[in-house]
């Protein structure tokens, strides 16, 4: 294994990936200190664990209706054109809900509704985003590029969530929120600026229905895809859920404030930037199967350990393991499928996979939220890492074919 550090940012010599790296970087922070400020100011006009479950649960249902009808478009239409429409949608509610902090009208019902619009933009974009990197960068560079988009979305996440936590505590989450808003204008001028060549429709046209099952059939048939696809929904279901119950864990167990629960979401983002940086540097390598199986026994380890420590710095260093070993398994089964996935079906099948990620988080945030009011946070947690630590055994066992993927 050889690690290079010139290697791991081959992309940016492709200037449209340059201008869509930096402006979703600068994009990512605002949307961070967003989401931070969000869960807090949930669980401060709540004090529910519950109800940070059931806002996650909001944000997340939209994908069930939409994502796999998104995977359609994403390959019918300019994905960059997608991509304006979506960003403008999440700009605009980032300022609506600013606005409704900074008048003093903001109330739960308010934030579930616009959790719910967040995530129909959220499922059109999905799609769309997975399946433009191609676009950008050549095929041999593509798991560069995506490990330098999980590099630059941790990098956000590990600064994001801190600031966010610290503006929160000093000025309120209303300049959160706008902050948040003004962050999203850099994507939607570097989407513009971009030099691609004209878009072709698909020569030939079926309905969007028949397009849909085709994809379908594919994922269904392909063991490979098939079989990651399922590990990402159970760690999207039991294995990342207990991020929900930060801003609780901060108060409760930690006995901390906003800026604790800062602190955590940012140390999830420093370990995964960590991960994803790791990937970048080795540049093209052949052992992704046996990286992938790796993260997917370190990620239940570092969520029990977490579960059980008491210690803030402890803590912190625990959640930074889990969010290396997350980019560990979802950066390269991101690579895996769009590898086996033909040019002509790639949005409809990171549509399913996008599906099967994003429509399972709202499950498991409300689940482990439930869980955590009945049973205590920590049963809560342990819960989940115990399930996601027997589906990494199943997969050893009786799935030896990931582990020899290159």
């Amino acid at each position: 294994m050889k690690l290079s550090w010139a290697q791991a940012f081959t992309s940016l010599k492709y200037p449209n990936y340059r201008l869509w790296f930096w402006s979703q970087m600068f994009s990512m922070f605002g949307t961070w200190m967003e989401s931070t400020a969000l869960g807090f100011l949930v669980f401060d006009l709540t004090r529910s664990p519950a109800y940070l479950g059931l806002v996650g649960f909001a944000a997340g249902a939209p994908t069930w209706l939409f994502m796999l009808y998104a995977g359609v478009i994403a390959d019918r239409v300019s994905r960059r054109t997608l991509l304006v429409i979506t960003q403008t949608a999440m700009m605009l509610l980032a300022f609506a809900i600013a606005a409704l902090t900074f008048l003093h009208w903001i109330q739960t019902w308010h934030i579930l509704v616009i959790a719910v619009l967040l995530g129909t933009a959220n499922a059109f974009e999905a799609p769309a985003r997975q399946s433009f990197v191609l676009e950008m960068v050549g095929r041999e560079d593509m798991t560069n590029a995506i490990a330098l988009n999980s590099a630059m979305f941790n990098t956000a996440m590990a600064v994001g969530p801190a600031a966010g936590g610290l503006i929160y505590g000093f000025f309120g989450p209303a300049w959160c929120f706008a902050i948040n808003g003004v962050t999203f204008i850099a994507v939607i001028v570097a989407l513009r600026k971009m030099r691609l060549p004209p878009f072709t429709p698909p020569a030939v046209r079926t309905s969007a229905l028949a397009d849909l099952k085709e994809g379908l059939r594919y994922v269904a048939a392909h063991p490979l895809i098939r079989t990651i696809i399922g590990l990402i929904g159970v760690i999207s279901l039991f294995g990342i859920s207990f991020v929900t119950l930060f801003p609780a864990w901060a108060v409760n167990v930690l006995h901390g404030d906003a800026k604790t629960n800062g602190f955590l979401q940012s140390a999830r983002g420093l370990g995964a930037l960590v991960a994803a940086l790791l990937i970048a540097s080795l540049g093209r390598f052949h052992f992704r199967g046996k990286l992938l199986t790796f993260g997917t026994f370190a990620l239940p380890a570092a969520i029990a350990a977490f579960a059980l420590a008491r210690w803030t710095p402890l803590s912190l260093l625990l959640v930074f393991a889990t969010g290396l070993s997350l980019i560990l398994v979802f950066n390269l089964a991101n690579t895996l499928v769009q590898t086996h996935s033909p040019d002509s079906m790639r949005g409809r099948i990171m549509s399913v996979y996008a599906l099967v990620f994003f429509g399972l988080l709202p499950l498991g945030s409300l689940g482990v939220g439930v869980t955590a009011e009945k049973l205590g946070q920590t049963a809560a947690i342990l819960i989940g890492a115990g399930v996601t630590l027997g589906a990494a055994t199943a997969l050893a066992v009786f799935m030896p074919h990931l582990r020899r993927q290159t």
